[in-house]
């Protein structure tokens, strides 16, 4: 008996527009290997997509200072002066792009930044294209909002990027929005000012069509990657395109939840209807802390790019030591995406078959006491994930155990 049956026997019975979602799949892998853990298992976790450093003192300083001064109450809806401002000069510095400060967003989160802007304007049957893989929640909050999401399998032949062809046969009457992150939330591909151009030629010929772009990784690109936002390629956009980006991933604040975006003015508008609904404002704490980040020193981004560098090659290079895998390296983010095509018809030692990442997945977990997620949950098979936002030595110990539990495969 699952659990949806369990909630209906009670005498209760979800809205149709969550029938078909269910809790995060990262969420749920994580849940499972962390009561495994708590048993006593020697279970290493390689799914959450979170960064092992620390917030810095000087932003963990600012948030104190905020409370002493009593900067505790609400504020301004969607994201205090200070913080604009703060964002504003962000846009300008690091990505040449001019956003007012009434063209500026804060949400609690980077999660309700994309909700609001799907509940300002996504109608039934409205179409969402999303190269896969992809976020998991980028899908399902298409869907609750009423949306259709339109994917388009990207693998790791193509960089797991989207290409012109691709996105012109998908554009419909019926299209909304396109949703690109780059670098990208599972693959670590990225998309460079040549990458985007002809994506970018498609979209003016369509002026129907808005541009939404997760930039979350913008800090974490290796190699000498140059990191570029669309609207500083295409500024002729900037009137239909929502930059969305956050405080969590480079400044290691996800538990702050503060992210926020740069769009047009009456966008930016109707999301604060919806957030005017749901969340109201962000924490003020959070809010205060996060005009430090993006105010304060920034030398430490550097010192952890290169400390994620390193662990990126050492994750890459083994898992293409290991036969039936194979591994693209990321421009980008922390995160590996490997192919497990090898693996595909296998048999475990306890006799079953793999049929899917999935079961191999599972295999990992229960085997070796590794926990990754499968490329199914991102959109694109036969893959799994790896987040690499953790020690050297744990990266270390857990590819020695996938080695050994791909090597008892028959």
């Amino acid at each position: 008996m699952n659990s949806q049956t369990k909630i209906e026997e009670a005498g209760f019975t979800p809205a149709s527009r969550i029938a078909a979602i269910g809790v995060s799949k990262i969420l749920q892998i994580g849940a499972r290997a962390a009561a495994m853990k708590k048993d006593g298992l020697p279970v290493i976790i390689l799914g959450a997509g979170e960064p092992d450093f620390d917030t810095p003192d000087t932003i963990k300083a600012a948030a104190k200072a905020a409370i002493d001064r009593g900067d505790t109450k609400y504020t301004a809806l969607d994201g205090t002066p200070e913080l604009k401002k703060a964002i504003a000069e962000k846009f300008r510095r690091e990505n040449n792009v001019d956003y007012a400060l009434d063209e500026i967003t804060v949400a609690t989160g980077a999660k309700q930044i994309l909700f609001n802007a799907f509940m300002a304007t996504v109608n039934p049957g409205d179409e969402v294209i999303i190269p896969t893989p992809y976020w998991t929640s980028y899908s399902d909050i298409v869907e609750i909002c009423g949306g259709v999401p339109v994917l388009i399998p990207c693998d790791a032949e193509a960089g797991f990027r989207l290409k012109a062809e691709q996105l012109e046969k998908a554009i419909t009457p019926k299209t909304r929005w396109v949703l690109l992150n780059s670098p990208s939330n599972p693959s670590g591909a990225a998309y460079s000012e040549t990458d985007y151009r002809p994506l970018l030629d498609v979209l003016l010929n369509h002026p129907h069509v808005w541009l939404m772009v997760d930039d979350m990784y913008e800090h974490i690109v290796y190699d000498g990657f140059r990191f570029v936002t669309p609207v500083a390629i295409e500024p002729r956009l900037k009137s239909r395109t929502l930059t969305i980006n956050g405080v969590s991933k480079a400044y290691a604040m996800t538990g702050w939840r503060i992210g926020y975006a740069g769009g047009p003015k009456a966008l930016i508008k109707a999301m604060a209807v919806i957030q005017s609904q749901a969340t109201s404002c962000p924490s003020s704490v959070s809010q205060a802390a996060s005009v430090e980040a993006l105010n304060g020193p920034q030398d430490f981004l550097k010192e952890r790019q290169a400390s994620f560098k390193h662990r990126r090659d050492l994750v890459v290079s083994a898992l293409n030591a290991i036969p039936g895998l194979a591994c693209r390296t990321p421009e980008g983010a922390f995160y590996t995406f490997s192919g497990c095509a090898g693996v595909i018809g296998k048999v475990t030692p306890k006799g079953k078959r793999i049929e899917a990442d999935s079961d191999f997945t599972d295999y990992l977990l229960e085997d070796a006491h590794v926990a990754v997620v499968p490329g199914s949950a991102f959109g694109l098979s036969p893959y799994f994930r790896i987040s690499y936002a953790t020690s050297e030595a744990e990266l270390t110990e857990a590819l020695k155990r996938i080695a050994d539990a791909c090597a008892k495969l028959v």
